[in-house]
């Protein structure tokens, strides 16, 4: 075999009990989880809005942007759900680039993904503690996610995962709202696919058992743009993108119909600084039409503390090394015009 086993991969459990989450904070996640679903099932009239760095590759960095956003939440409460982005895995095709803290704790470094793992969960349990708000992080191997599923209040499907099927058999499993994104090639229908196969049950192997689940019925879809044949940016954030998708929707019999949008990506053309005026467009659109006010639950932003990116090897902190974010300034504007539009 060409495989070079290096060292065992630790259980969940093992984990868990050398890193576990405090019963305090696992109560203030289970009163989130129930805000958030009430939002995603129409209960309640506030928006999320998931929204922190491209990739979190600084732990005192995330957790410093986590405790800013806590404390613009006390201001925003009655109107807006705020979730940190706190994403550790980078889907890379290729192979190349930075691939998140889970294979490089070290951005800099080789790889180590036992080590990876572990500072991932600490991280996230610092930032719920610092800040008192439960995050959301990308499933890119959907086996990681139990290791961080007393932690998470949301998960996100990549645009490059969204047709895989153990991503779809896996988010039947969790009972936490997921963002299943549209494919790069932007096919609305592959993203239902997925919406709907998450919604159902299944019987499959997961963690070296047979399980079964009964359906996630806060599978939900993400609209991040796509691209065309020639590689160009398509946005589908419009008015009429919007429309469509309600209709599809509908069409579907999809249960609690619910839309994301990605502020960022295919959606901006990667014109970070597009991202205000894009969540602004979508929510007059919502003022606009009932059907695109009930569909449209929030927004995905890409954000952090120092506008821009910088080079992979680079050390300032607070500043994205994958795609470009906002500043912090333009963030808390950015959220305090949200929510005077809710």
């Amino acid at each position: 075999m060409a495989f070079r086993y290096i060292k065992k991969f630790p259980s969940v459990e093992e984990v868990m009990d050398a890193y576990p989450l405090p019963e305090k904070f696992a109560a203030i996640k289970k009163n989130r989880d129930a805000e958030i679903a009430a939002v995603l099932r129409g209960e309640d009239p506030r928006i999320l809005l998931l929204i922190g760095p491209c990739s979190a590759h600084q732990e005192d960095a995330v957790c410093e942007y986590a405790s800013r956003l806590a404390k613009v939440q006390e201001k925003v409460r009655d109107s807006i759900i705020l979730i940190p982005r706190i994403y550790t895995n980078k889907p890379r095709t290729t192979g190349m680039g930075y691939k998140g803290m889970f294979h490089q704790p070290d951005h800099q470094k080789k790889p180590d993904m036992t080590r990876g793992l572990i500072a991932i969960r600490k991280m996230h349990i610092r930032a719920m503690k610092e800040s008192h708000l439960s995050a959301a992080d990308e499933m890119l191997y959907p086996d990681n996610y139990s290791y961080l599923s007393d932690l998470l209040a949301y998960v996100a499907i990549g645009a490059r995962s969204v047709e895989n099927q153990q991503h779809r058999l896996t988010v039947s499993g969790l009972d936490i709202p997921v963002g299943m994104k549209n494919p790069t090639s932007g096919d609305f229908n592959v993203m239902l696919d997925s919406v709907f196969a998450a919604q159902k049950s299944h019987t499959f192997v997961y963690n070296g058992w047979e399980v079964s689940t009964d359906g996630n019925d806060l599978a939900h879809s993400v609209v991040r743009g796509a691209y065309d044949r020639s590689g160009n940016h398509i946005p589908n954030y419009h008015f009429e993108d919007l429309h469509q998708l309600a209709g599809l929707y509908k069409k579907r019999e999809l249960k609690n119909p619910a839309v994301l949008v990605d502020t960022n990506h295919s959606n901006s053309g990667k014109r970070f600084r597009e991202q205000p005026r894009i969540a602004m467009e979508v929510m007059r659109n919502r003022r606009n039409s009932k059907s695109i006010k009930e569909m449209v639950k929030g927004f995905m932003v890409e954000s952090y503390l120092l506008e821009g990116s910088q080079d992979p090897s680079g050390n300032e902190f607070g500043k994205s090394i994958t795609d470009p974010c906002l500043g912090w300034e333009d963030s808390e504007k950015l959220i305090l015009n949200l929510s005077e539009l809710v």
